[in-house]
């Protein structure tokens, strides 16, 4: 990596942990662009590159995530959309259900088992599938081998 793709990078952790600490804000495009240095087109465009995903996708899914602990606690689901910086609750429900897959207060009304409390980033790392050793691994490692 060249010295200046290094520092882009920087300057787009930088805008990225604006998000992730302030999801909850109102957070447009140009205000994560200055935090990155960058104009507004410009940053979504190296956003998409180094992230996977557009800016305002990224702070979506920061605010589904935080909205899912909430409705697990039991907050409602006006209150939960309020709290996570949603300003409209037909958008809020609709990208709720688009990422999680249910609606909202179908969220909030079932149980929830210990994987699914977790953030999906620590869920997938825990829950992968041990990988038992093979019996050619077996065989070579007893004893009298």
């Amino acid at each position: 990596m060249t010295e200046e793709e290094l520092q882009n990078l920087a300057h787009l952790r930088r805008a990225r942990d604006l998000i992730d600490r302030d999801y909850a804000q109102p957070l447009d495009v140009p205000t994560m662009a200055a935090r990155a240095l960058m104009s507004p087109a410009h940053f979504s465009r190296q956003f998409r590159a180094a992230y996977g995903e557009t800016p305002y996708s990224y702070l979506m899914t920061r605010r589904i995530e935080r909205a899912m602990a909430l409705l697990r606690r039991g907050t409602s689901v006006t209150d939960t959309c309020m709290a996570v910086g949603c300003t409209s609750l037909g958008s809020f429900s609709s990208r709720f259900t688009e990422i999680v897959g249910e609606t909202p207060s179908a969220y909030r009304s079932r149980a929830h088992s210990a994987v699914e409390a977790m953030p999906p980033c620590i869920a997938k790392v825990h829950t992968r599938p041990v990988r038992t050793r093979s019996r050619i691994e077996e065989a070579s490692t007893a004893p009298g081998s």
